[in-house]
């Protein structure tokens, strides 16, 4: 939103106008940017920065201030993001010369001028960039005097978020504070034409931060280049932890198979693909196949993880991504990861530093102590990281625009407009896989960096740290705390403590009785452990509402599917209604079952459920997530019409035993197993028919293969039934699922059952949400949850709707999985709120 409007003035006539600019406008070079405009304008005043964004005043003819207003919003900065720009004629001073003033904190106020910033915090902080063409093309000089530095930056990149402690964004309020600006240093941070003028984390050799390499003890090596020296490390196939903008990665070559190996026996993960980083464009296009769309968003300045198919004879080894057509790759965006890969010449591993599923390590003694035992040596340096963030991770769509799969580095913490703002200061809990936060005050919502699975401990305190963090940084004081319906969630015992009486939130869950078995993991064991919603005056609402308390702060439930529909229409700007497809691996439902597939009606403030795939056991609880070979008995054992169980497919013959498999048949048909409606698990089942996957190490694991294993060539497809039972659309696969199971043991090949499969949901999807639009006079369709991060899926469903005539939305800005939910429950509460 913009509040700019014309000045009405005669040219000669000295006027003076006070402006308030807000949006990202801090630490992206927008007071040198003003300072030079006003100087070529030849307007006098002043510019600083405060708790709310930018504040300045101008002075001068009245046709220079007209096209400095004009200036300003029509030409702001590289980096910044220019929301709102209001003005208000106040009395000439007389005032000579333009300059940048002081600071201002939230009670602080500017003596002579009478600018109170009493108001709460407003102003932005841009995320972490990429380094820029000009400092890379600095570092690279042997003749500037930061040749070779690996903390080279100016007001165009280097670290924003990472660094910052509160607001304004100023080098005091960043963990550069304690580095001296030298002589040469100060002179550029103060010269209005410098490109390093007011950079915070300005430095350079003499006076900033500088690198070490300690070797796998912990001990310094006394090298005179210490990122040349990891470099030769790396070369001799060692493994590096690299600290870097937002935490430590673990880096070895990616085309040396031992040192691959070796990683991921070290880290403990199986199967996982590792993420790499290529040294140039150019060295990428040799790994995977990009498109004009993929290249852009590779080189973008948050520099994401981009997925894409994997070129045949990429040079990297089988078990960079074992069982996976697709590779994910990134940029350097560090200056460091510049000299790192410049001097090694090869491609490397760039994997998260941390074992397992722990949260990423960021902070050096940690880092140490934690990934003591896989890397072979440490390249350190000695500038703080205020907050850990991962690296995001995207993908391009068949609609050519970007989906992110995981937001985090690059992207947080850039605001995201709510369609209905907020009348009240809200926290959104999220989820608990792939778990993020949000907080909201009025049209804006900050959606926290990636977070991961809060069952475990370490997880769970980044969790709450990170909400801390973002309450100071963005003065949000909620007032409103929204969450899951899921009882168990850990993020809902979360919003349920922030709630009770004279109960303070703590960043360890310890101190509310949960607690750690041996794998780290948090549980319910203790008696005064997290409380069953229900028990304290909770009710579960018919009609989606969810759950609500009547104290303050106040409590707003919402459905898991619900929020993943309010999350895709509310980032696209939307209120609905809208047809909704949200496919993913389980949410609580409003009747206590595990919902997964489902066909919604709503918008932001409510829902009506209008279908779902057809509901199974789920044979063994949480178990059949981690062994997809249970939901191929479920469902086979649902479209048997037989007596006992149905036969053992060949192609699982050499994984499950037929006693086991006959225990597991009963079970699906039993009331002991759950049941679920999940199209996760409808993925789950056909990749353990085909034999792609009987069990898994992560989630999402059989899902992926199986969409890898698609034969693109393959144009036909297994009907699926679809049908009303009492009202409600159902999506019936058992035939599909027969046939399958019949074809793969036959020898039909992996990538034309996959291929057909794929086909037949993605139409089967599409004719019910076309019936269900003609019915209810709609024309916008929803493509949402984790399963839709499957691009085939996607784009065959797009496919469909199109030649019908609806409008597809998908996911762009947010992960269309759980890393979405928070901002989707922060747009239910705002506009339920709203609307009293």
């Amino acid at each position: 939103m913009n509040s700019i409007g014309a000045v009405s003035s005669s040219p000669s006539v000295r006027r003076r106008l006070r402006v308030r600019v807000e949006g990202v406008v801090q630490g992206v070079g927008f007071r040198p940017h003003v300072h030079r405009l006003a100087s070529d304008l030849e307007l006098d005043g002043f510019v600083l920065n405060d708790a709310r964004g930018v504040l300045l005043e101008v002075e001068g003819a009245g046709a220079s201030v007209a096209r400095f207003l004009e200036c300003l919003l029509g030409e702001p900065p590289p980096l910044a993001n220019v929301e709102r720009v209001e003005h208000s004629e106040i009395a000439p001073t007389g005032e000579e010369g333009f300059r940048i003033a002081a600071s201002l904190g939230a009670r602080e106020s500017l003596q002579g001028a009478a600018i109170a910033a009493e108001l709460a915090p407003r102003a932005l902080v841009s995320p972490d960039t990429a380094t820029c063409t000009e400092c890379l093309g600095e570092l690279l000089d042997p003749a500037d005097r930061r040749y070779r530095y690996p903390f080279i930056n100016c007001t165009n990149c280097g670290p924003r978020f990472t660094i910052a402690r509160g607001v304004p964004y100023d080098r005091r309020l960043t963990t550069m504070a304690g580095f001296v600006m030298c002589e040469r240093c100060r002179i550029e941070y103060e010269d209005p034409a410098d490109r390093r003028f007011h950079a915070q984390p300005n430095a350079c050799p003499e006076c900033g931060p500088r690198a070490r390499l300690l070797d796998a003890e912990g001990v310094e090596r006394a090298v005179k280049d210490a990122v040349r020296a990891a470099a030769a490390s790396l070369a001799d196939g060692g493994i590096l932890a690299v600290k870097g903008i937002g935490g430590f990665h673990l880096a070895c070559r990616a085309d040396a198979r031992e040192a691959v190996a070796a990683l991921r026996a070290r880290k403990h993960r199986e199967d996982r693909p590792f993420a790499v980083m290529a040294p140039d464009l150019a060295a990428a296009e040799e790994l995977i196949d990009l498109n004009t769309a993929s290249r852009e968003l590779l080189e973008d300045r948050a520099r994401p993880i981009v997925i894409a198919r994997r070129r045949a004879h990429a040079r990297v080894a089988d078990a960079v991504a074992p069982d996976n057509r697709n590779l994910g790759v990134m940029l350097p965006y560090t200056p460091l990861h510049y000299l790192l890969l410049g001097d090694l010449g090869e491609p490397l591993v760039m994997t998260s530093g941390n074992v397992s599923d722990e949260p990423i390590a960021y902070i050096d003694e940690d880092a140490i102590t934690r990934l003591a035992g896989i890397a072979d040596a440490f390249l350190l340096h000695d500038r703080q990281i205020h907050i850990r963030t991962d690296d995001s991770v995207a993908r391009v769509t068949p609609l050519g625009t970007p989906m992110l799969l995981r937001r985090s580095r690059g992207y947080v913490p850039a605001p995201i407009s709510l369609p209905v703002g907020a009348p009240r200061p809200l926290l959104a809990c999220g989820a608990e896989l792939k778990s993020t936060f949000c907080v909201a005050r009025g049209e804006r919502a900050w959606v926290g960096h990636h977070i991961g699975d809060l069952k475990n401990y370490e997880t769970l305190r980044s969790f709450r740290e990170g909400i801390e963090h973002f309450q100071r940084l963005f003065a949000v004081t909620p007032e409103v705390i929204a969450h899951d319906l899921h009882p168990d969630y850990l993020s809902t015992g979360y919003a349920i403590e922030r709630t009770s009486a004279g109960v303070e939130a703590s960043s360890d869950p310890r101190e509310f009785g949960y607690v750690l078995n041996d794998d780290r993991e948090l549980t319910r064991e203790a008696a005064d452990g997290m409380p069953d919603p229900r028990d304290r005056g909770y009710a579960s609402s018919a009609v989606a509402v969810g759950l609500t308390y009547a104290t303050h702060p106040v409590l707003v439930g919402v459905q898991h599917h619900h929020a993943h529909l309010a999350s895709c229409l509310a980032e696209h700007g939307e209120c609905g209604p809208a047809v909704g497809a949200v496919f993913d691996g389980s949410g609580y439902g409003t009747d206590g079952t595990v919902w997964g597939g489902e066909l919604l009606v709503g918008g932001l403030r409510d829902f009506e459920r209008v279908g779902h795939l057809r509901a199974v056991r789920l044979p063994g609880g949480d178990r059949a997530v981690r062994e997809p070979w249970r939901m191929a008995c479920a469902w086979l054992a649902e479209a048997w019409e037989g007596e006992g169980a149905p036969p053992l497919p060949g192609t699982l013959a050499g994984s499950v035993a037929p006693k086991r498999w006959e225990t597991i048949a009963r079970l699906a048909r039993s009331e002991l197993a759950p049941i679920t409606t999940s199209a996760g698990r409808l993925f789950d089942a056909i990749a353990a028919l085909c034999g792609v996957r009987a069990t898994v190490t992560y989630e999402g694991q059989a899902a992926i293969e199986l969409e890898a294993a698609v034969d693109r060539a393959e144009r036909g497809e297994y009907a699926i039934a679809l049908a009303s039972r009492g009202g409600v659309l159902e999506l019936d696969p058992r035939a599909a699922v027969s046939t399958i199971a019949r074809e793969r043991t036959a020898g039909v090949p992996v990538g034309t059952v996959a291929a057909r499969f794929h086909a037949g949901l993605a139409r089967a999807t599409a004719r019910a949400c076309v019936q269900v639009a003609g019915e209810r006079g709609l024309d916008v369709v929803v493509l949402t949850g984790g399963v839709f991060q499957n691009g085939v899926l996607l784009d065959l469903t797009i496919a469909e709707l199109k030649r019908a005539g609806l409008r597809a939305l998908a996911p762009e800005r947010l992960p269309p999985g759980d890393g979405g939910i928070s901002y989707g429950q922060a747009a239910v509460a705002a506009a339920r709120l709203s609307e009293g």
